[in-house]
């Protein structure tokens, strides 16, 4: 399951879950699922979530929505490099 940045988008907009489930048109559970990263946030859904933040004068993208923390973008680069290194080297 990725992770989301739900909750954060909807404090920002200064909304309770019930008004940001009206206004994204998904169920007061679903936003509490996505908030608790217990489910995932499909892309219709982040479409909406970036409309309603639109029409609330905030400008937000998919990567506000789903993007990682940067330690652990530093760390899948890290990882990745690592990986490059080792797949370069000669077998013995």
């Amino acid at each position: 399951m990725d992770t989301n940045n739900i909750k954060r988008v909807r404090e920002q907009l200064g909304l309770s879950q019930a008004a940001f489930a009206a206004a994204i048109g998904v169920s007061q559970g679903n936003v509490s699922h996505y908030e608790r990263q217990r489910q995932d946030v499909p892309p219709e859904v982040a479409r909406r979530v970036i409309a309603a933040a639109h029409e609330r004068g905030v400008h937000i993208t998919f990567d506000d929505i789903y993007a990682v923390e940067a330690g652990e973008a530093r760390q899948r680069a890290a990882n990745a490099a690592e990986d490059i290194h080792q797949e370069g080297a000669p077998h013995a």
